[in-house]
């Protein structure tokens, strides 16, 4: 019976000691891991969909680009209206499809805001309610004390109640961590939200802007194909009358040189008739004869096609100069035309015997008269601009026996 106060005391201790062991325990108990939700996900996923739909609307971008540097090049070069506007049709294409891919975007992007708004709505009322449970747990756990959770384990009346009561206490722990842990996890979902936010309004008022502009373009586009398709049918029209008076006034100096042609044959034909004088121009002239005015060639004799994709053919050769530069004779011979000649303006038309002539047209100034001899190198008049499609020129034909010919198999080949 002595012995028996040290059994006790000695089961007390070890009591005693195996209640500290489960405080240890619990103490350093690994924290189970919280599964955290990936907040940028949404975020991430929005600003990929929006760069391949920028990168999209840059395509298009790009592709318009090339066709306005394409309409630069045709408007410095020699181009046809037809052209310009099937240009201008390209590029009002792409500005419409750029438009159309704006107003995708932007119903993407309201789409992606109604969302973020959705999604930050149910977070911030999910962390009032975390945060007024969290508080509630504050509360708690500060009126208990520190030593509350010691105190329960240590009044265990036995080992199952002591295990009881550690279950309890260590999942009361842990859904406090957990809790704690999804605040921090709201908190810093609500900002990377409101921040999406930011950057989606900003891509609003860019896409909203950016649109107006290319509707801007898009009806400039449009106004400036319908005044080229305007140009078109009216230069069509004016080019078609141009072409068949051309055809007209070159037919009456065709039939001028016809008839004096007729004239000198039937003159030859007369019995016992004076010796006709030969040409001045002989075979043996041929890449030799002076220029009857210095200056560039503006067009060549035979079939041409126009910047319009009209076509004429040209008797002649059009040899651009200043207004008002000297035009001289090729050779000698006789004025047997000086007059005006419809498109032709002012011409000259000189007879060099044997049936060939020589023709100067588009002339500011006459200084011969019908039936006056010239020698070669003698002022005819002077150039002028009767053509409102081209600069000032000289319109010089040679017609051997009447017939036109490529003037410069005639004249040198290389101009003084």
């Amino acid at each position: 019976m002595p012995r028996a106060p040290k059994v006790q005391v000695s089961r007390v201790h070890a009591w005693r000691l195996l209640c500290f062991a489960f405080l240890a325990a619990s103490a350093f108990a690994a924290t189970p891991a919280v599964k955290a939700q990936t907040v940028g996900s949404s975020a991430a996923a929005t600003e990929a969909r929006l760069r391949q739909q920028q990168q999209e609307l840059d395509k298009v971008r790009r592709e318009r680009s090339a066709l306005e540097a394409r309409l630069t090049e045709l408007q410095r070069s020699a181009r046809t209206i037809a052209e310009e506007v099937a240009n201008l049709e390209r590029q009002a294409d792409a500005t419409s499809r750029l438009v159309q891919g704006l107003d995708v975007q932007l119903t993407a992007i309201n789409q992606e805001v109604d969302s973020a708004t959705g999604g930050l709505i149910n977070a911030e009322d999910e962390l009032a309610g975390k945060r007024a449970v969290l508080q509630r747990r504050v509360i708690d756990i500060y009126k208990r004390g520190q030593l509350h959770d010691a105190e329960a384990l240590l009044s265990a009346q036995s080992f199952g109640a002591l295990v009881a009561r550690y279950k309890y206490l260590h999942e009361l722990a842990r859904r406090d961590r957990a809790l704690v842990n999804r605040v921090e996890t709201l908190r810093n979902q609500i900002s990377q939200q409101r921040q999406l936010l930011v950057r989606l309004q900003d891509e609003v008022q860019r896409n909203r802007a950016e649109k107006a502009q290319e509707e801007v373009r898009l009806r400039a586009l449009e106004g400036r194909r319908q005044r080229n398709l305007t140009g078109v049918l009216q230069t069509t029209v004016q080019t078609r009358d141009r072409l068949s008076q051309l055809a007209k006034d070159e037919a009456r100096v065709t039939n001028v040189i016809a008839g004096l042609e007729a004239t000198r044959r039937r003159a030859e034909a007369v019995p016992n008739a004076a010796p006709v004088a030969p040409s001045t121009i002989r075979t043996t002239d041929l890449g030799k004869l002076d220029w009857p005015v210095d200056g560039n060639i503006l067009y060549r004799f035979g079939r041409v096609i126009n910047p319009n994709n009209t076509t004429i053919r040209w008797n002649g050769l059009g040899i651009g100069a200043a207004a008002g530069t000297t035009v001289r004779s090729i050779s000698s011979g006789e004025v047997v035309l000086a007059d005006l000649n419809g498109t032709y303006g002012l011409t000259v038309i000189l007879q060099h015997g044997g049936g060939d002539y020589s023709v100067y047209s588009s002339l500011a100034r006459l200084d011969v008269r019908k039936g006056q001899q010239v020698v070669k190198g003698q002022s005819l008049g002077t150039v002028g601009a009767t053509d409102p499609e081209l600069p000032p020129h000289l319109h010089f034909e040679i017609r051997p026996r009447g017939r036109a010919v490529d003037p410069l198999e005639w004249l040198r080949k290389q101009r003084p």
